[in-house]
């Protein structure tokens, strides 16, 4: 997690850092639904490598966005879930989503009107 000093000045330029990455935002977006475990998350995000995803996982959790919750049994069982920040943000990702909506039925509406 950024210290007061790290973080950008521009508001929206620390927003875009907790957010900005296109795997981050498709996190909280299955996180929004409920608490997953890692290979939900990797079958609904399609093109995400391993890699990618548990990177992204771990920056999300450095970041106290999500909470990572692991159940000592074996094989190990590991959980994720949007924290208290992470569900603050769900305004902003309602609003992401309403835009698009709105942006792709446009999109269709003047293509077919142009034809």
């Amino acid at each position: 997690m950024l210290t007061k000093d790290e973080l950008p000045f521009c508001p929206v330029a620390t927003t875009v850092d907790l957010i900005g990455s296109k795997w981050k935002l498709l996190i909280m977006r299955e996180l929004l639904t409920g608490t997953k475990r890692f290979s939900e998350i990797h079958r609904a995000l399609d093109g995400v490598s391993q890699k990618v995803l548990t990177q992204s996982l771990r920056k999300m959790e450095e970041d106290r966005s999500i909470i990572r919750t692991v159940y000592p049994e074996v094989p190990p069982k590991v959980e994720y879930a949007l924290s208290d920040l992470g569900n603050s943000l769900r305004p902003i990702i309602d609003a992401m989503q309403s835009w698009g909506i709105d942006y792709i039925q446009n999109t269709i509406d003047q293509t077919t009107t142009n034809q």
